[in-house]
């Protein structure tokens, strides 16, 4: 019994390790490829994780008289007393909600910093952030996250990224991008950002978006799974039902597209390889693509795109430009 008592306790201190090293500020890709691979090792550790962030989240709740109560400690030094049963105690009596005030506590002192995070060209990343939710970054993409005890909120500057939000009712998460602001409280979505093109699909749960500004016009959108949702800079928005998994491919190096328009399927391809592709005019530009373009070398790519609209490349200053065979 006793060795059962300590192995919990042991896997409880590793989840409240794991929780104050996902919030520093020098969080790296590598500290969340190892925090996935201790998830993985057991399914206590995942167990372990959760009770250790409702701990923190309780603790939360009673942050101010925790730190009135160390202000009061660290003003009569002489007198040893023991700290209140209310927050020593806090989650059930555990000791390791005490631990975990210790390691986490001064992010109570001063909101946190934004961190941020940014993929260069023909690069993609997998994250972390500090409640166990992960999100993948497409190319040239740039999240800053701010996490506080109320809210989890992201800014999506440009670019794309897939969320798999972890619930939890308490701290909503929200996604800002392009004058909207896309919220959830725990599922799997798509948020693409390209100057000022806002388009949100999602893949599980429910998601609203509404705009930024407060007493802003525009209406607001709740979206189920499988529906996307696209708001041009002009604020023309448009709803409609797709293949989740579609908008999701770009993780494996598939981009679908329907109907869409050389110029963007151009500008999706330029963000993926050095050599920028340039277009003739822009009526071909306007031109719709419908198809699957499997990213992998270059030239491969531009000889499937002559084979899926009539237009041909040579080379120019920048890289290639298209033109009308």
């Amino acid at each position: 019994m006793t060795s059962m008592v300590t192995d919990q306790d042991g896997v409880m201190a590793d989840a409240s390790a794991w929780l104050a090293r996902l919030q520093r500020e020098d969080v790296t890709e590598r500290d969340g490829l190892e925090f996935e691979a201790w998830l993985a090792a057991t399914p206590a550790n995942r167990i372990a994780f959760r009770r250790a962030l409702a701990l923190w989240h309780e603790f939360e709740t009673c942050a101010e008289d925790v730190l009135a109560e160390l202000a009061d400690e660290a003003r009569r030094p002489a007198i040893r007393r023991a700290p209140s049963r209310r927050w020593l105690m806090v989650g059930g009596g555990s000791a390791i909600a005490a631990g975990l005030a210790v390691a986490v506590l001064p992010s109570l002192l001063a909101p946190p910093a934004p961190q941020t995070y940014a993929t260069g060209k023909g690069q993609q990343r997998k994250i972390t952030l500090a409640d166990g939710s992960t999100v993948d970054l497409n190319a040239e993409t740039r999240l800053d996250v701010s996490f506080t005890r109320s809210e989890r909120r992201v800014v999506l500057a440009d670019g794309q990224a897939i969320f798999d939000v972890t619930h939890d009712e308490r701290r909503p998460f929200a996604v800002e991008a392009s004058g909207q602001i896309v919220r959830v409280v725990g599922t799997q979505f798509d948020v693409r950002n390209r100057q000022g093109d806002l388009r949100v699909t999602v893949a599980s749960g429910r998601v609203q978006v509404r705009p930024a500004a407060s007493g802003a016009a525009s209406r607001g959108f709740l979206l189920a799974p499988g529906q996307r949702l696209e708001i041009r800079r002009g604020g023309v928005a448009k709803l409609q039902a797709v293949d989740p998994q579609e908008a999701l491919g770009w993780r494996t190096g598939r981009l679908v597209y329907r109907g869409e328009p050389l110029a963007n399927v151009v500008a999706d391809l330029n963000r993926q390889f050095v050599a920028q592709v340039e277009i003739s005019d822009p009526a071909l530009g306007a031109m719709p693509i419908t198809g699957v373009i499997v990213l992998d070398d270059q030239a491969a790519v531009m000889t499937r795109l002559s084979l899926m609209l009539p237009i041909r490349s040579v080379p120019s200053q920048r890289g290639l430009l298209l033109l009308r065979k």
